[in-house]
């Protein structure tokens, strides 16, 4: 099922769900050594679960610069499809394209449009209109 970022009318297409969960998974597993959403709340508690409260815009942008830059330091073959099934690999497997390098520019959506770009932008869309954002299906 396909999921994007809904900013009051505004709407960001990311791909789908699994897509999602893997960036979610990938940033859990190599960057909160304590566990999910321990290092990232805002992300991975709050915007995971669906919905991030407008008061938390800034924190979440802070997090995902944050989040932006750890990731280079990890190879595209690091990539985390499920964090609660550590086998599943994604379904293309290790056929990317050659201008992945690391695992802040591997996530791609199904517009061809870097992920953590889109997170941004809609985040900073709402921070602008002063909206909540949302994770919905469609």
């Amino acid at each position: 099922m396909a999921v994007g970022l809904k900013v009051k009318y505004y709407w960001y297409p990311i791909g789908h769900g699994d897509f999602l969960h893997s960036f979610f998974s990938t940033v859990s597993y190599h960057l909160e050594p304590n566990g999910w959403g321990t290092k990232y709340p805002f992300l991975l508690k709050k915007l995971y679960n669906g919905k991030l409260e407008y008061k938390y815009i800034k924190d979440v942008i802070k997090e995902i610069d944050e989040i932006q830059e750890s990731l280079k330091n990890y190879s595209p073959s690091q990539v985390v499809w499920d964090i609660e099934d550590l086998s599943k690999t994604p379904p293309w497997g290790d056929n990317i394209s050659d201008e992945i390098t690391d695992l802040s520019n591997y996530f791609v959506t199904s517009d061809g449009e870097d992920l953590i770009t889109i997170l941004k932008k809609a985040l900073n869309k709402a921070l602008k209109i002063k909206s909540d954002v949302e994770i919905e299906s469609i």
